[in-house]
């Protein structure tokens, strides 16, 4: 039995961690770490949380932990680096659902996150598991993927891999759900603002950008540059990426069609959908999948992916998940295994 210590168990993903990890059989919450409310136990907080409600919730010395074998980081950028070496120093693995660790080189992080870069990061291995799989299984330290970037790679790779797309032509349209702001407070999040309403926000300048054209490089294996436009939707979960690439020459949609059922043969968490079904976040919500969809159009040339996930599972808690059953050599979908919520 892994003995678990969750970190910032207060925010939606700390707490969508609790929930998935409280039905995980080879799993056990040990330790739940808040900020703000050390010292309550955490069915104060979410009264629903009845598996682990009676754990008192404690603060983020490390200390705290020494009990535990996984620690699972759910902390804002910038909190989790020190933190994360400590808790490596007293022999424990940490995944963390933060910024810190995804960015490799430090000036890329240093210039998106106007912050040092923490140390460790040349240890720490990039935890999308349908493409890190093997390095994930060996790592200590788990960079847990953004929710915007699990979509957006998810839905590129195999077109990058296999070369079908223009590396200069492609356009990421992704929409989220609001719980992908925080539990924090925000004017820019209250019900009034977000209710009847529809915008992009942080265009051009999103901290999710370096982080998928670092991926979508890897895979291409030259430097890619996206333009990458997040919008807010008035729903609690989900992500919808659009998005669009110029097909190169020879490349139909029977062809593309084959070249991702390739690269996905086996994969337990990504569906392609059928020629002609667009998907909808509805359809992943509350579950660890990731849904895609293919449409060739012959009229401009391009080839459009639509993708799919549920941001606080496959896009945080679920994913950390899969990498912590990879890092202790339990099958993969372990505790993962809920279908999606209808309504």
């Amino acid at each position: 039995m892994i003995k678990v210590g969750i970190v910032g168990a207060t925010g939606y993903t700390g707490v969508e961690l609790a929930r998935l990890l409280s039905g995980h059989p080879e799993a056990e919450i040990k330790v739940l770490s808040s900020r703000s409310y050390v010292g309550k136990r955490y069915a104060e907080v979410y009264p629903h949380s009845l598996p682990v409600g009676g754990l008192e919730l404690v603060d983020d010395n490390p200390e705290n932990f020494s009990g535990v074998d996984q620690v699972i980081l759910a902390l804002p950028h910038g909190l989790a680096g020190a933190l994360a070496g400590k808790l490596m120093q007293m022999g424990k693995r940490v995944i963390d659902l933060g910024a810190d660790f995804r960015l490799t080189e430090p000036a890329v992080y240093e210039e998106w996150y106007q912050l040092p870069a923490p140390e460790n990061l040349d240890r720490a291995v990039y935890g999308l598991p349908e493409l890190k799989r093997e390095l994930i299984m060996s790592a200590n330290l788990i960079a847990n993927p953004g929710c915007y970037p699990t979509a957006s790679i998810l839905g590129l790779a195999p077109a990058l891999k296999a070369g079908m797309i223009e590396t200069g032509s492609i356009i990421i349209d992704a929409k989220s759900g609001v719980s992908g702001g925080g539990r924090g407070l925000s004017l820019g999040f209250h019900f009034t603002e977000v209710n009847e309403n529809f915008k992009a926000y942080n265009v051009g300048k999103h901290r999710h950008t370096p982080e998928i054209e670092q991926e979508l490089s890897r895979l291409a294996g030259e430097e890619i540059t996206v333009s990458f436009t997040p919008h807010l939707v008035p729903m609690s979960r989900g992500i919808l990426a659009t998005i669009y690439g110029r097909l190169q020459p020879g490349w139909d949609e029977g062809k593309v069609r084959q070249a991702y059922e390739e690269f996905y043969a086996g994969e337990q968490f990504v569906t392609l959908l059928p020629a002609g079904v667009l998907p909808q976040t509805k359809w992943v919500y509350g579950s660890n999948h990731c849904m895609v969809s293919l449409v060739v159009d012959g009229r401009t040339g391009r080839l459009v992916v639509l993708s799919v996930i549920d941001n606080l599972v496959k896009g945080a808690a679920g994913q950390a998940v899969q990498n912590m059953n990879l890092l202790w050599g339990l099958p993969e979908g372990m505790g993962l295994g809920m279908v999606p919520l209808m309504p």
